[in-house]
């Protein structure tokens, strides 16, 4: 099963360095890829129709990490793809998600919601695995 996120636009520094930290603190735990298309409708074109998609919106429904992580490990065991899309500076409407997660009430710019939801997958894991997190 992959994790896939995502985002409309390319990340740009200091955040390319920040995505790129997480990525290798999850790799061999995780399979986790970060994928980033042009615009809205070549982001939509890259969804596979039987992925699990979430979209990320600050309209979307909030979790602590505990909930998050319980909620990544069901998804983890339903074997489906799990594919987060972030919008640009403009957000994205994607009626296609199969539902929407808030990474919180503040928005978020588009390129720091990336490294939020990497870090706050590497924390899940730990979480999981019942390993101490103290970044």
């Amino acid at each position: 099963m992959r994790i896939v996120i995502l985002a409309v636009g390319r990340a740009k520094p200091p955040f390319v360095d920040d995505c790129d930290h997480y990525l290798r603190l999850l790799r061999g735990r995780l399979r986790v890829e970060l994928v980033e298309a042009r615009d809205e409708r070549r982001a939509r074109e890259r969804l596979p129709a039987e992925a699990h998609v979430v979209l990320l919106s600050e309209r979307g429904r909030a979790r602590t990490s505990l909930e998050f992580a319980r909620w990544l490990e069901r998804r983890l065991l339903a074997a489906r793809d799990l594919w987060f899309v972030i919008g640009g500076p403009q957000g994205i409407d994607l009626a296609e998600a199969d539902e929407t997660l808030s990474l919180g009430p503040l928005t978020l710019p588009h390129q720091l919601a990336r490294v939020v939801l990497l870090e706050q997958l590497f924390r899940a894991h730990k979480i999981l695995a019942g390993e101490p997190y103290h970044y």
